[in-house]
């Protein structure tokens, strides 16, 4: 059994906050805001900024294990528990391409019924989110950098869906190109350069760091299923399907159920592991990603037109949506903190509809209707 002294210990002392950092999260809200106006315009409604273009809702059944190691059986995972689950899956941009524009997938995943002491972000409830992609970094340090790059999407954001398909072709072969050779570019694959994969065969993690209890840590969330290992690389063929995504989700799961293992990975050296340096790999040698729940997704219709996207809309993922056990940490989730609030009600205000926080069971059901994406 590993050392408990082995891990770094959580204090306040391991986030180090930029003395312009409050301008630079205005800065990114005011960008946000201006993205959204956009697609208002071209879509007649407010969407998410970025993840807009959802493939499917589901919804599932989180079983956290008995028996943890100390250092795991920390907060949500302190004591074996059954709750509900949402999970939202997306790619990146802020509006709604064509899925031949290949990018990084998203995976959110809302678990319901949780007590304890909590931040309170926007709408009241008893969620505990996860906001992961497939990656294992952030694309950029922190949240100045990401301000540069977020200024330049603003400028493309309604730009022709063509020159994104054709850009995207290009940069997909220059991945593989590199990728021949040994190496991975995170960059080329945040532009569109993302390989046309299945994205049920991928692995999903939080890239930012929290705090896992006493300690801190990143969550990932790993297929185990025989049916969705089988999909890890596999190849999809985007082209002619606008929603080719929505359609992998909707054939798979109208026939298999899913599993996939929600997983820690414990800070072990604060140099080398560092919280407020978001584009930084930790060395899975040094600390795997072990265990601590099981997320079980039954066979259910994943998007059903016209109602999945109501319910969408009256929906919002924040990893600030949590325990303060495992308060988020660093500066791209504190930026998270005002800009997912900000940006939510900005959006609820476009669409004249009010987020809510399911609390239960029974609440999600509430919020889904009868038969609708279930």
């Amino acid at each position: 059994m590993p050392d408990p002294n082995a891990f770094v210990r959580y204090s306040p002392s391991v986030e180090t906050v930029d003395p312009d950092e409050t301008d630079t999260i205005a800065e990114l809200i005011e960008t946000l805001q201006s993205i959204g106006r956009k697609t208002h315009e071209d879509y007649r409604r407010g969407m998410r900024t970025v993840h807009a273009k959802c493939h499917g809702l589901l919804r599932g059944t989180l079983r956290v294990y008995a028996g943890l190691a100390p250092e795991l059986a920390q907060g949500l995972f302190a004591t074996p528990a059954t709750y509900p689950a949402l999970l939202r899956a997306s790619t990146s941009p802020g509006d709604p391409i064509h899925d031949n524009v290949s990018l990084p997938r998203g995976l959110a995943l809302k678990v319901i019924g949780v007590d304890g002491d909590r931040f309170q972000i926007g709408t009241p409830g008893r969620t505990q989110d996860f906001v992961m992609a497939n990656g294992p970094t952030f694309p950029k340090r922190d949240p100045k950098a990401f301000l540069r790059n977020l200024k330049v999407l603003a400028a493309t954001t309604d730009r022709a869906e063509g020159a994104k398909k054709a850009l995207s072709a290009t940069l997909r072969g220059t991945e593989k190109a590199i990728e021949a050779v040994g190496g991975e570019s995170a960059s080329l694959k945040a532009m569109g350069g993302h390989p046309q994969t299945h994205p049920l065969g991928e692995t999903y993690f939080s890239q930012a760091a929290s705090r896992h209890g006493d300690y801190i840590a990143k969550y990932a969330l790993r297929p185990t299923s025989p049916e969705l290992a089988a999909l890890t690389d596999a190849p999809m063929d985007e082209r002619g399907h606008e929603n080719a995504l929505r359609e992998a989700l909707q054939a798979f799961f109208a026939a298999h159920e899913a599993e996939w293992e929600l997983c820690v990975q414990l800070c072990t050296d604060a140099g080398t592991m560092p919280v407020e340096d978001a584009s930084q790999e930790w060395d899975q040698d040094a600390s795997p990603f072990r265990p601590v729940a099981s997320l079980v997704v039954p066979m259910q219709p994943s998007w059903i037109e016209g109602a999945s996207e109501a319910i969408d809309q009256r929906l919002s993922f924040n990893p600030w949506h949590a325990l303060r056990l495992h308060q988020p940490l660093g500066s791209i989730m504190r930026a998270r903190r005002e800009v997912y609030r900000a940006m939510s009600a900005f959006r609820a205000g476009q669409n004249g509809v009010q987020i809510v926080e399911p609390s239960s069971g029974e609440a999600l059901d509430a919020l889904f209707g009868t038969g609708a994406a279930r």
